[in-house]
């Protein structure tokens, strides 16, 4: 099964680890250093150019920026 996560990018269900909501997470310093990481290693990627909602693990570490919410991604 496949989930459409924004900007025409599709992955699959099983390589998802994870997928929040980037208002409420990125309160703890903890993501914050998480992502700001993620980018050092350039595996950050932000899918178009609106402004993310949400952000998607996967499992080889790739983390990519949404511009749908969770709940929007989830329901697909």
């Amino acid at each position: 099964m496949y989930i459409y996560i924004g900007a025409s990018k599709v992955v699959r269900k099983k390589d998802v680890l994870a997928i929040f909501d980037l208002d409420t997470s990125t309160v703890s310093t903890h993501t914050r250093a998480y992502l700001n990481n993620a980018q050092a290693r350039g595996k950050l990627i932000t899918l178009g150019y609106d402004l993310p909602k949400s952000f998607v693990i996967m499992r080889d570490k790739t983390v990519y920026l949404s511009p749908l919410n969770t709940s929007t991604i989830v329901q697909k």
